[in-house]
């Protein structure tokens, strides 16, 4: 598991609130589905960065920090 500094994590807290819509760039995961440009809306941000999102395809799955990047759009 990936530990993140405090810092850090607030500012992917106030970069990504609940509500906010993104697009997922890329995702190191090889058995997802979820292709690039997929859209979704933010759920959560846990502890250690993942940002949650409820896919519009409905999927869940999260973005994993230092893995996975996704775009406010």
């Amino acid at each position: 598991m990936r530990m993140i500094s405090k810092e850090l994590l607030d500012l992917l807290r106030k970069k990504y609130p609940s509500g906010t819509r993104v697009e997922l760039v890329s995702m190191n995961d090889p058995y997802t589905q979820l292709p690039k440009g997929a859209t979704g809306t933010v759920l959560s941000v846990d502890d250690i960065g993942t940002i949650h999102v409820s896919w519009d395809c409905g999927s869940s799955l999260g973005i994993a920090y230092g893995e996975d990047k996704c775009r406010p759009i």
